[in-house]
């Protein structure tokens, strides 16, 4: 991409309405733009971030087993007549037609997916299933705050699970565990589980998974030789320094965290609400068991803004960043232009700053939009032989001969 031919670009200043980090450089590098409070347009940078998180998440969902579906945003009423939650979810966005049928947003989609499943799962060889979709969601919230961290429309995964038994569903748990952990952890986020109560959403134990960041809400406990971890908010029985409850290896240790993904044990609320049943080895009728999977993809793409960042910018983990490579040109186009066709040709996303201005001021926007990998092309960098290369998180440059570049960019 040529910032050239962009319509939009990096702003000189940071928005004075930004309460939060994320909030702060997404909008000022170019990345979302806010229409209202909660409410945010994702600009073409902040898109090609989001596709990259989802497409990490479909892998380690389709590899436990998930099959992705698209369901609506638009809900009729009946459906959370039936769940009970069109009079209980307070969060919940209502609407009036024309014909004063009344609908709801959707800001979540066990009603949905329990009615649709009806048509699928009919005997116990039908078990289990794991369906998820990747969709936008609506909640009422009266303080919208934090940037992308906390929105009244947000993006998010949700997968919903269908299980013979109790023991069948924890035994998925595990394994969606397992694939949490290793998908945000793909992130660059270190990320624990804790244990919390169902809310709206169950009366069993519920799980988040929390990344350790200064901007979080959650005060935690935890310990870095095992898995244990508590919300200090819910679980009041620990203290900094207590010996680990489950390892006895290490000394409990405190941190703010914030929420990215949760696990439900739905139990047969939904399955009985609306009678999604099948037929056991014995020709009996029964009711699954349900398991609800969320993952924030826009919460996690702020939280990710606040943990990895510097006093100039954003410092993407490189295999989420909108482009691999920020190739700057100091009045070296037609050397540049042939250096940017030939990182396209080997496969390299490449940002290109084709623009008339400053040295000074295309360093401060490629540091602001925090691609991984810099590379400079200038009457000095060519007369020593190649390319000025610098990483984001790095403060040194070094000299790459213009042959190496491609291969140094993919090795890096």
């Amino acid at each position: 991409m040529k910032m050239s031919k962009m319509g939009i670009h990096p702003e000189k200043s940071a928005p004075k309405d930004a309460d939060t980090i994320n909030h702060r450089l997404l909008v000022q590098a170019g990345f979302v733009r806010q229409l209202m409070a909660g409410v945010y347009t994702y600009l073409p940078f902040g898109l090609i971030v989001l596709r990259k998180i989802e497409a990490i998440i479909r892998e380690e969902m389709d590899a436990i087993g998930g099959e992705e579906i698209l369901m609506p945003m638009l809900q009729p009423a009946e459906i959370w007549k039936t769940s009970g939650g069109w009079d209980h979810i307070d969060v919940l966005f209502k609407i009036k037609s024309r014909t004063e049928k009344d609908y709801a947003l959707g800001q979540s989609q066990e009603e949905v997916v329990t009615t649709v499943m009806k048509e699928f799962i009919r005997s116990y060889r039908d078990l289990p299933r794991a369906i998820y979709h990747i969709q936008w969601k609506f909640r009422d919230e009266l303080r919208a705050k934090s940037g992308i961290l906390r929105g009244r429309e947000f993006l998010m995964k949700d997968m919903y699970s269908f299980h013979e038994n109790q023991e069948d569903f924890e035994k998925y748990y595990e394994v969606a565990k397992k694939a949490y952990l290793r998908l945000f952890s793909r992130l660059g986020l270190t990320s624990k589980v804790t244990e919390a109560s169902g809310g709206g959403f169950s009366e069993k134990i519920s799980y988040e998974f929390e990344v350790l960041t200064d901007a979080g809400e959650a005060n935690i406990l935890y310990c870095d030789s095992c898995e244990f971890c508590v919300n200090v908010d819910d679980i009041s029985k620990y203290k900094v320094g207590d010996r680990c409850p489950k390892c006895d290896k290490d000394d409990l240790k405190s941190a703010t965290a914030s929420e990215v993904g949760n696990v439900f044990d739905l139990g047969r609320k939904y399955t009985e609400a609306f009678d999604l049943s099948y037929t056991d080895q014995n020709g009996e009728k029964k009711y699954p068991i349900m398991g609800c999977y969320g993952i924030g993809v826009t919460r996690t793409m702020g939280v990710i803004v606040e943990k990895f960042h510097d006093d100039k910018g954003i410092v993407w983990p490189k295999n989420i960043a909108p482009f691999l490579v920020h190739l700057v040109d100091i009045q070296q186009q037609e050397e540049a232009e042939k250096i940017y066709n030939s990182l396209k040709q080997d496969g390299i996303d490449v940002l290109w700053d084709d623009r008339e201005l400053s040295a000074g001021a295309k360093f401060a926007d490629s540091d602001l939009i925090g691609c991984p990998i810099r590379v400079v092309v200038s009457a000095r960098s060519i007369s020593a032989g190649g390319v000025e290369v610098k990483m984001r998180n790095e403060t040194e440059s070094k000299i790459i001969p213009i042959d190496k570049l491609s291969s140094f960019v993919k090795n890096v």
